[in-house]
């Protein structure tokens, strides 16, 4: 059962020292029953307390871990169910269903999907993380054929999808290092999965099929066999149904602290949507509501793409503001004689003047200056956006060396910083630009004429 604040506060070495990052010992002890703070964070806490209070201060959501290396991916450890109250943490994965008794081109195409759907945005790689390879032959040298091909064609971690014990070690002596997730542990087959899991130690997927009442007592009954890392799926193939039973785990696990529940999910929208536009749909609403894995069908760029922005725009701090790095961005290949802007590294910023100054086809060089992510006005008045910050900037960041006159553009928002701006950078002749970024494309055509 776990504790209470008080109960963990009374464990707590009460130095109220505040290296933990709270005031007291008692709001740190209140923070950790909430699932809110590591007890890590506390120096002082002996091996008997940390022992002790383990159960009390794990996350209400195990993290999991799937493959190894750079790529490994890493799901779990959530603790809100909405993202304005805190954060949320590890991405879900996007991961593409390979059948063992696909043709060898279409498994390359899969493949090659993987390896090319991959977008940059805000200084991030949007891409795919899993491949999931499932035993639809019900042979387990096929789908051990079909494992290989898939291992030496691309560095995914995989997810092996077979109900048939044999089949999935026929895999798993093929991805020995590569610490796959194996799907799935069900009422019939639960002790032989169990058993795989612990001997290669694996990530397991449980798949119930009656209730959720049924997948706890199977979860139960696959960690007292001694598996830890698990991943859920509720076993029903309707988007009302799955979507019922996201929210009822991820309550159940954060707000009752039910255990057997605490563990991050795996979803299919490939298997519940007839055509690809409504799968792709299907895969938007569980991005949203906590599905952890959504595996889908192709990864072609048109669904990929809308998919992965929405998984980075909820993934994203909503305490920190999105940007992009400081640095000077060439558009439309600019020369020495190209007009020079600078603006904050919001990254909405960025996108609008960048989208108005390549609609407007004038070389320009657009310098972005870190002001933590926020809009010209907020950083003006927070002092981050201010003269004697913006000359320094000017001076180091390279642009001198770029152009042979010395004229640079600043936003009509902070126009009264011009003069002593100017005062700053005497060697400079600052411009006030326009305040709207719409208004910059026919600014930039007078400007270069």
């Amino acid at each position: 059962m776990a504790l209470s604040g008080l109960d963990i506060y009374k464990k707590l070495p009460k130095t109220n020292c505040g290296e933990c990052g709270f005031p007291t010992c008692l709001a740190f002890g209140m923070r950790l029953a909430a699932g809110q703070a590591q007890l890590d964070s506390c120096p002082y806490v002996s091996d008997e307390v940390k022992a002790e209070l383990s159960e009390a201060s794990a996350p209400p959501i195990r993290l999991v871990t799937i493959g190894k290396g750079d790529k490994a991916f890493k799901v779990g450890e959530e603790q809100v169910l909405f993202r304005h109250e805190k954060t949320f943490y590890n991405p879900c994965g996007l991961a593409v269903l390979i059948e063992d008794i696909s043709s060898d081109d279409e498994v390359s195409e899969k493949l090659k999907q993987a390896k090319e759907s991959q977008f940059e945005r805000v200084s991030q790689i949007l891409r795919a993380d899993l491949i999931a390879v499932k035993n639809s032959s019900n042979d387990a040298g096929k789908f051990a054929e079909a494992v290989k091909k898939v291992k030496d064609g691309i560095d995914f971690p995989i997810i092996l999808i077979s109900n048939n014990p044999d089949a999935i070690k026929a895999g798993l002596e093929i991805l020995k290092e590569d610490k796959p997730l194996i799907y799935a542990a069900n009422k019939d087959n639960f002790e032989a999965m169990a058993g795989l899991a612990k001997e290669y130690n694996v990530p397991l997927a449980v798949k119930g099929s009656e209730s959720l009442e049924e997948l706890a007592q199977l979860v139960e009954k696959i960690t007292a066999l001694g598996v830890k890392d698990i991943v859920l799926d509720s076993g029903t193939r309707a988007l009302n149904e799955t979507l019922r039973d996201l929210v009822y785990i991820r309550r159940a696990a954060l707000k009752q602290k039910f255990r057997p529940l605490g563990y991050p999910t795996i979803t299919f929208p490939c298997e519940e949507a007839d055509d690809d536009y409504l799968e792709a749909a299907f895969a938007g609403i569980y991005i949203m509501k906590y599905g952890g894995i959504v595996v889908l069908s192709s990864l072609e760029p048109w669904k990929v793409l809308p998919l992965a922005v929405l998984r980075q725009n909820i993934y994203t701090d909503p305490q920190q503001p999105m940007q992009v790095d400081e640095k000077i961005y060439p558009i439309n290949n600019p020369d020495e004689n190209s007009p020079v802007l600078i603006t904050t590294n919001f990254s909405l910023t960025y996108f609008i003047v960048s989208a108005e100054i390549e609609a407007s086809r004038v070389p320009t060089w657009l310098c972005i200056m870190n002001v933590e992510g926020l809009s010209v006005l907020t950083a003006w008045a927070a002092g981050k956006f201010v003269p004697e910050k913006i000359a320094p900037f000017v001076k180091k960041c390279g642009i001198e060396e770029k152009v042979k006159h010395r004229k640079i553009l600043i936003p009509g928002y902070i126009a009264q910083i011009s003069g002593e701006l100017q005062d700053e950078l005497a060697d400079w002749e600052v411009m006030v630009g326009t305040r709207e970024a719409a208004d910059l494309p026919a600014f930039l055509k007078k400007w270069s004429a």
